[in-house]
């Protein structure tokens, strides 16, 4: 049996829909207050929320995307890089769309040009760090 059987009788969701159909009758015929605001007006919170989002959330991910991708194109062989994905390699060949990163010694692996996050200090080419 179901805890809310008691609840779903036909009293109750009488009660229920007079309630909710009488409030929402009120509200049709209430009377009007004043004349109605011009659209312009009524437009005006919409554009300001539209203006708040572009400040704050769309120039600044527009701005960090084009300092990514000029980062992707001054890419030189033999950088150190760290992928998004937390792979650590040196740049071993660079094509428009990929980039061939050696991992370890003779291990290379190609991935997208676009994936390389950031430069990180020569890590593979020294001695290894231990735990």
């Amino acid at each position: 049996m179901s805890p809310f059987r008691g609840l779903l009788n036909s009293r109750v969701l009488m009660t229920l829909s007079s309630v909710l159909f009488a409030s929402v009758e009120a509200m049709a015929q209430a009377p009007a207050g004043g004349p109605a605001p011009s659209p312009f007006v009524q437009m005006v919170p919409l554009v300001v929320v539209i203006g708040i989002m572009y400040f704050l959330v769309l120039r600044p991910q527009m701005k960090k995307q084009k300092q990514h991708q000029e980062f992707v194109t001054q890419l030189k062989r033999g950088e150190e890089v760290l992928t998004t994905g937390g792979i650590l390699g040196r740049i071993e060949g660079l094509t428009d769309m990929y980039v061939t990163l050696e991992v370890a010694p003779g291990v290379r692996i190609r991935v997208v040009r676009s994936q390389i996050a950031s430069l990180v200090p020569n890590v593979t080419s020294g001695a290894e760090v231990k735990a």
